[in-house]
């Protein structure tokens, strides 16, 4: 079997972890995991390779919330891409904005995403066939597109988290319609309710392992290419429905919204 490149966002965290070991079992792959602090990356790596045994683990530093620092990875990655899962977060309980004065939560969860798809577009279709994992939340909604950052509505992190959620499910129906001609297949899933600093900022405690959160990005990511699907959302390795994926408007408006964030 050739070797599948496999890049993680957000890895250091309990789901992006868990993600890059499953998707590291494998010794056909080579996972890259991205991530903003390098000792912690470092640690990652050493405990993947332990575990798995699979030493083509690799980290890329990056800021995530920041699209200068997402383009500057794209110019420096060498070689294919096959498989890119989004699945960074934020939800600070306190309104933040980042250096370029972007509220925190909808640049990680939300232009991080689109920044690292469109960053990475030309690769992936260069790589023969790829997928986008989105990782989205079935805790998601009440996106506002006249408010995307919070500065007429009171901040609240838990508001603010579904509906980048929301949006994420959302985008990943619009690169799916941009990016099939080009057999890149992109979908959305609900990972599952992990016990870990983001539930915790938001609440909640969490009942599943981080193991078993990751179950349903990695079934996607490691699907053969005759079984893949595209504009999909998934909880629990199924399909559902999803509303917010139907609203071409409100899909094409977002989708818009985000692409003038590019020019900062």
């Amino acid at each position: 079997m050739s070797q599948q490149v496999f890049l993680v966002t957000g890895a250091t965290g309990a789901i992006g972890k868990a993600i890059a070991i499953q998707c590291a079992i494998d010794h056909n792959h080579t996972v890259v995991l991205a991530c903003r602090n390098k000792d912690k990356a470092k640690s990652v790596i050493n405990e993947i390779i332990q575990l798995t045994g699979n030493l083509s683990i690799f980290s890329a530093l990056v800021d995530l919330s920041n699209y200068h620092d997402i383009c500057q990875l794209a110019e420096r990655w060498s070689g294919p891409l096959h498989v890119l899962i989004n699945n960074a977060a934020s939800a600070p309980r306190r309104r933040q904005e980042t250096r370029e004065g972007i509220e925190l939560q909808m640049a990680t969860n939300v232009l991080g995403y689109f920044w690292m798809v469109k960053a990475f577009t030309d690769i992936l279709k260069n790589s023969g066939s790829a997928q986008i994992i989105n990782v989205a939340s079935y805790w998601a909604g009440g996106l506002d597109l006249n408010d995307l950052e919070f500065n007429k509505r009171p901040y609240h992190n838990d508001t603010a988290y579904r509906q980048s959620k929301q949006a994420n499910r959302m985008l990943s129906v619009a690169f799916s319609d941009k990016l099939k001609p080009y057999r890149i297949h992109v979908n959305s899933c609900h990972p599952g309710d992990v016990n870990s600093t983001l539930s915790h900022n938001l609440g909640f405690g969490g009942h599943e392992t981080p193991g078993q959160a990751a179950q349903t990005p990695v079934w996607l990511a490691t699907r053969s290419y005759e079984q893949q699907t595209t504009g999909f959302y998934y909880e629990y390795r199924r399909a559902v429905p999803c509303l917010f994926g139907r609203d071409k408007e409100a899909i094409q408006k977002l989708f818009i919204r985000c692409e003038t964030y590019t020019k900062i």
